[in-house]
């Protein structure tokens, strides 16, 4: 009796864990589809959302739903993303990072925000690939331009190696966000795949995006390019004619 007593402990305790770890895999799929989701909802807003040339340039794509922000202009912010980076066969598959610290500058009152970051060119992504980098600080950060088409004039491309946008209340806009610290997520890295994968392992498309990261991964498909090196907006109109190859 005792024997049967231990082996349904343990049967019950390994069911537990089971169960438990499931709960913690839906919570990370929950933020990839949340990530999607964001994408989705900003760019559909017309003329309120990113750019389609500034998106389409992005390197990297880094989205936190709902980064909170602390009461009354203090820097006490946290939150958890989601990032992809472009790679010759499409973009990676979802690497987890938490966000911390970090000024807006014109927050009252505690709240949160979907905040959204592109990496936009190679010295941004090394930074994003080391797992560990400051905002402001081992790289270059700026308020993102906002509308249908950034303008011809701006130096959106040159100032800064990461622009920001944030969206709270139903307002979308670019924001400078200074002196968050980001770093790979590896609680959540773990509960998703299964097991530690390194941040760079990730993003430069060693690693096999899981089938539940698509609604992330077809956003960015959509918006900024239907492969990790081609823009979506390089296809016209006539892009619906048979390819090439048939005649």
């Amino acid at each position: 009796m005792k024997h049967k007593s231990l082996v349904f402990v343990s049967v019950l305790l390994i069911s537990s864990a089971m169960a438990f770890a499931q709960g913690d895999r839906s919570k990370a799929v929950g933020r990839v589809e949340e990530a999607g989701n964001v994408i989705n909802e900003i760019m559909a807003a017309p003329d309120h959302g990113i750019p389609s040339n500034v998106i389409e340039s992005a390197q990297c794509v880094a989205i936190v739903p709902s980064y909170l922000k602390a009461a009354f202009g203090f820097s006490g912010t946290y939150g958890r993303g989601v990032a992809s980076c472009r790679t010759g066969a499409g973009w990676s598959a979802p690497a987890f990072f938490s966000l911390k610290g970090g000024g807006f500058g014109f927050q009252i009152g505690g709240q949160a925000i979907d905040l959204i970051m592109l990496v936009m060119n190679r010295e941004g992504m090394q930074a994003l690939l080391s797992s560990k980098f400051k905002l402001g600080g081992d790289v270059s950060v700026a308020a993102g331009p906002v509308g249908r088409e950034a303008e011809a004039t701006t130096d959106w491309k040159m100032r800064a190696e990461v622009l920001t946008y944030s969206r709270a209340r139903g307002v979308f806009a670019g924001v400078a966000l200074n002196g968050a610290l980001i770093r790979q997520d590896a609680s959540t890295t773990r509960d998703f795949y299964g097991h530690m994968i390194p941040f760079k392992t990730l993003l430069t498309g060693n690693t096999p995006a899981p089938q539940d990261s698509q609604t992330f991964l077809g956003a960015l498909r959509k918006y900024a390019g239907e492969d990790g090196n081609t823009p979506a907006k390089a296809e016209t109109p006539a892009a619906t004619k048979p390819p090439s190859g048939r005649h």
